[in-house]
């Protein structure tokens, strides 16, 4: 039998240590090796550098981000439920609209080391959310790989616990309806909010960009209505601080 030529034995050495060096990356990041490191890769695969596969579909991290934004939001949730047992929904809501906002997400992917594993064209505006959308990605991408209870403690003690100080997010309140208005006033376009509907003491508001209307938001009151409406907004259209 012949032997594999030098030159595709050393691609194969070097593309063995590479995805040696990638598993454990990923085992240092999650605090768990891989076991479809796959599903991790595509999680850090902007779709301006990703392929499209047999179904159509571009083997990028947004399926993946979609996945990991509803648990990430729902181990959230569930953590100051129960941190903060004493304190009403617009608190809780509050808290944790500051934790997962994009520009907080984008902080925490760099700050673990997604900017080394993240790959994108740098031309493109994917720069502007990219570490945060991967990050959303990886929790998805774990939890399909680990399962939920893995996942949870991962969110938990890896992400939450070490990078985020919960008393120092409460001290800082947020205002979305004020952030809102000024974004609104620097782009030069015209922002307005409505109380479209009360019943039961409960108001609903509704937010217009330009005429279009946006997120619609809740409260007892309708000042809580629109703030609710405003953080909607606000992290719908991912508006950088």
């Amino acid at each position: 039998m012949s032997s594999i030529p030098k030159r595709l034995s050393g691609r194969l050495l070097n593309s063995f240590k590479s995805e040696k060096k990638i598993r454990q990356s990923f085992r240092l990041i999650t605090g768990r090796s891989p076991i479809n490191l796959a599903l991790y890769k595509q999680a850090m695969r902007h779709s301006s550098v990703s392929s499209v596969n047999e179904q159509g579909i571009k083997n990028s991290y947004e399926r993946l981000e979609y996945l990991g934004d509803a648990i990430l939001g729902m181990i959230i949730a569930e953590y100051l439920y129960r941190a903060y047992p004493f304190k009403e929904e617009g608190f809780l809501t509050e808290i944790r609209a500051k934790i997962v906002n994009r520009e907080s997400l984008n902080r925490l992917g760099q700050k673990i080391g997604l900017k080394e594993l993240v790959k994108y064209n740098t031309s493109s505006r994917a720069h502007r959310s990219v570490y945060g959308d991967c990050m959303e990605a990886l929790i998805g991408a774990v939890y399909l790989d680990h399962g939920f209870p893995y996942c949870k403690q991962f969110v938990i003690k890896k992400l939450i616990k070490p990078h985020y100080d919960l008393d120092e997010l409460i001290s800082k309140t947020t205002n979305f309806k004020s952030r809102l208005l000024e974004w609104s006033q620097k782009e030069n376009k015209d922002l307005r909010f409505e109380i479209i509907s009360e019943e039961d003491r409960k108001f609903t508001a509704q937010v217009f960009l330009n005429n279009d209307a946006m997120e619609k938001g809740y409260g007892f009151s309708k000042k809580k209505a629109e703030q609710d409406a405003a953080r909607k907004t606000y992290e719908k259209l991912k508006i950088e601080e």
